[in-house]
């Protein structure tokens, strides 16, 4: 493969010990939502302007090893004039970008969503690697509900993934693969398991199936927990035994790391979850963290489109990054909340 050598160096980069990734890629209409919320304009500049204040977070390149970015996010300029995949890169922050288009409803199975993007990627992936990015994400949604997931709708993103994971490593860019299990549901952690297993297994068939390098890849998954509207919510030691024994049976040993989503939890339910999952190892990958919401959320909040708050929202973010940071090494704990 052209890129061997390449891509196993930036897939053991982006899991470090004491980093993560940070994800950045919120689509447009998914920013615009967040930035409603707090009676933000949704602007092209105002998406900048809160890039910016993340990206430019003195000392976070301590714990963030890489950023995915949007298609809009990786071709703008900081506010300093630097376009973003090089200011990431002079902080040592690898720049990445998420390249699917999103999710439609599956032909034939109401209720199911596959994932779109795979016409025309071969073309954007060597643009975006003109552009500065070394790796790439890819996301699939799988939703529990009353007969479903169905295996035509596993099927068809497990095989969507692996083309994607395929043309990334083409182009020289690491996959990070990325097949979610919505939290969305009233499903207990038994059946969360289950369905995550099932999914799993189809995934990793079908990457040995296009021939894709795992040591040149990364996986980021949902954690094994309760639906949402599940009366009996699993607690954090559950979670933690319940995802390792998961991954156990399904992930091989030469994937270098998983970076979990935090998929709608709360900043530190998804901290505590990763943090109990290490005090668990040694495992045969690096547990690490590639958190959208749970690593900005607090920092948004506090930004609220104002510059007055950028320090504050700054020190937040950083402060979310060094928790998580702590957690990569089961070392974290309340009293790193209260510092």
């Amino acid at each position: 493969m052209l890129y061997e050598r390449e891509l196993k160096e930036t897939a053991r980069a982006l899991v470090a010990p004491h980093k993560g990734i940070l994800a950045a890629d919120e689509s447009v209409g998914t920013i615009g939502k967040r930035f409603a919320k707090l009676g933000v304009a949704s602007t092209a500049e105002t998406h900048r302007t809160y890039r910016d204040m993340l990206f430019t977070t003195p000392g976070v390149e301590e714990f963030i090893s890489g950023v995915i970015l949007y298609d809009e996010t990786i071709r703008q300029e900081s506010l300093g004039g630097t376009l973003f995949p090089r200011l990431l890169a002079e902080k040592a922050i690898i720049p990445g970008i998420k390249v699917d288009t999103g999710t439609v409803e599956l032909a034939l199975h109401p209720g199911e969503k596959v994932t779109q993007g795979l016409d025309g990627l071969r073309e954007r992936l060597a643009e975006y690697r003109s552009l500065g990015a070394r790796f790439t994400k890819w996301r699939a949604v799988i939703t529990i509900g009353a007969g479903i997931p169905s295996r035509a709708c596993v099927s068809a993103n497990a095989q969507a993934l692996a083309r994607y994971a395929a043309l990334a490593q083409e182009a020289g860019l690491v996959p990070i693969v990325e097949p979610e299990v919505l939290m969305d549901g009233d499903h207990d952690q038994e059946r969360c398991e289950l369905v995550t297993l099932g999914v799993l297994r189809s995934v990793f068939n079908e990457l040995a199936r296009q021939g894709v390098l795992l040591e040149g890849i990364l996986l980021k998954p949902s954690m094994t927990i309760s639906g949402k509207s599940c009366p009996r919510q699993a607690g954090v030691q559950d979670v933690a035994e319940a995802t390792v024994r998961t991954l156990r049976r399904t992930v091989p040993a030469a994937v270098p790391g998983i970076v979990f989503l935090s998929g709608g939890q709360s900043s530190e339910l998804a901290t505590a979850h990763l943090n109990a999952m290490n005090k668990l190892g040694p495992h045969p990958w690096e547990l690490s963290y590639s958190y959208g919401r749970a690593l900005q959320e607090p920092a948004l909040t506090i930004w609220h489109g104002e510059q007055a708050n950028v320090v504050a929202a700054q020190a937040a973010f950083y402060h979310r990054s060094k928790c998580n940071s702590a957690a990569r090494s089961g070392s974290y704990g309340p009293e790193l909340e209260r510092a």
